[in-house]
């Protein structure tokens, strides 16, 4: 796995989101997540929701049934699915800006809650809820195999896990690591980047049987393009982020780097996009 150089908190991945919230919600939009172009004639808001309606196909939820989002953003994600299939989706996220932005969807929807806490440090029950899901979520946690124990233990049995998440290259050259993936790590306050491979055998050790793991790098790299040059055009036409990233009091400017970095990540394959479907069996009798 690739690691930052700096240890990262849950409250320094909290002051991350909290501190650029104007700007991700300017710039990625509600949903704070990749797109996926499957005909690559989307327009950017399609390719969002294709994403989301990828990962409801894999989890099949059912009207009534209890979802967990780990990681859920402003909600939107979580809102989508409520709105969609029925659901009644628990929200978490450690963002103070985020959870508020998320409880204005609450207030409209009796299907939805949301609460601010560490995924790590849950205070849900074992077997809380049907299915879970995480949707570049996972990166900012230092114990990976601790995300997948925590998800088996407060999954009933049956239930499903699906997750999105940035990938590490299998056998990564130092120069990627170096250049590409520590920094991305480090400027985008991710704990860690794991393989596919790790990805499996965390889900494995945990006790899910792992139903599919699927490469979607090609569908989803022209998100990048698209912050990079949305990103560009702000700096061009609006004052207040030409000052942010002026200002050395602005303790996440550095993240402006990543996006051009991530973007030849991908193009180089150093980085790669996936989605891991997995499942917890059924107790014997």
């Amino acid at each position: 796995m690739i690691h930052s150089r700096e240890i990262l908190s849950p409250a320094s991945v909290a002051d991350h989101y909290d501190e650029l919230d104007p700007f991700y919600r300017e710039v990625w939009g509600e949903h704070v997540h990749h797109g996926l172009w499957t005909t690559g004639r989307e327009k950017p808001a399609q390719a969002v929701e294709a994403l989301i309606a990828r990962l409801a196909e894999t989890l099949a939820p059912e009207p009534g049934q209890h979802i967990c989002d780990i990681g859920c953003g402003y909600g939107a994600t979580a809102e989508w699915l409520a709105g969609h299939y029925g659901v009644h989706v628990t929200g978490i996220t450690l963002s103070l800006a985020q959870f508020r932005q998320a409880e204005t969807r609450a207030a409209r929807s009796p299907l939805l809650r949301f609460m601010r806490q560490d995924w790590l440090a849950n205070t849900f029950p074992d077997c809380t809820f049907d299915h879970a899901f995480a949707i570049e979520s996972s990166e900012h946690m230092p114990d990976k195999q601790l995300f997948f124990d925590e998800a088996y233990r407060t999954l009933r049995p049956g239930g499903r896990l699906a997750v999105y998440a940035w990938l590490a290259r299998e056998k990564a050259k130092p120069w990627e690591e170096r250049f590409l993936l520590e920094p991305i790590c480090r400027e985008g306050r991710l704990a860690g980047m794991g393989t596919i491979a790790e990805y499996r055998a965390w889900a494995g050790n945990a006790g899910f049987e792992v139903d599919h793991i699927e490469d979607l790098s090609a569908k989803v790299k022209r998100t990048w393009a698209l912050c990079t040059g949305r990103v560009a055009g702000k700096l061009i036409t609006q004052a207040h982020y030409r000052r942010y990233l002026l200002d050395a009091r602005s303790r996440n400017r550095i993240f402006a780097l990543s996006l051009p970095r991530i973007w030849l990540a991908y193009t180089t394959g150093s980085m790669n996009y996936g989605l891991l479907t997995a499942h917890k069996p059924m107790a014997r009798a």
